[in-house]
């Protein structure tokens, strides 16, 4: 059996992106995951309208990166995904970020939940929750 490749989308770095230093601010490297991110809920069958109909949305709790190359303006990178489920009311997305020639820029680990829209709570066992919406839980990667 062999290993599924995470979900990726491509992005070019725009002028605007970048700091004084001529390379891409640090706020923009957790805007590139966000993209990835809601990009691989929507394909995975999330904005499907189940979702929204059970008044649930993910949100995110935390987020760390590390830095480990510079974009610069004009790269174009790949930008992966993978959510993974574990007990409880939360679940982890790993994201990278990789430029054109396969160098690791960025390694992002975010912790995630559904939030019951109504009550302001996080709801219990987030993989049936989207199993339910009719999200494509293997396409998340967990």
């Amino acid at each position: 059996m062999t290993e599924r490749e995470p979900y990726r989308v491509q992005i070019k770095v725009r002028q605007y992106e970048l700091d004084s230093l001529g390379h891409v601010n640090h706020a923009v490297y957790h805007q590139y995951a966000e993209v990835a991110r809601t990009s691989l809920i929507e394909d995975a069958g999330g904005r499907n309208g189940e979702l929204e109909k059970a008044r649930l949305a993910t949100v995110m709790l935390e987020s760390r990166i590390s830095f480990r190359r510079e974009l610069r303006y004009g790269d174009v990178v790949d930008v992966t995904c993978e959510v993974k489920f574990g007990d409880g009311k939360t679940f982890r997305m790993d994201t990278n970020i990789y430029k054109a020639d396969g160098t690791l820029s960025a390694e992002i680990t975010s912790t995630l939940g559904i939030m019951d829209l109504d009550r302001r709570r996080l709801v219990a066992e987030p993989r049936a929750r989207f199993e339910e919406a009719g999200v494509d839980t293997a396409m998340l990667g967990g």
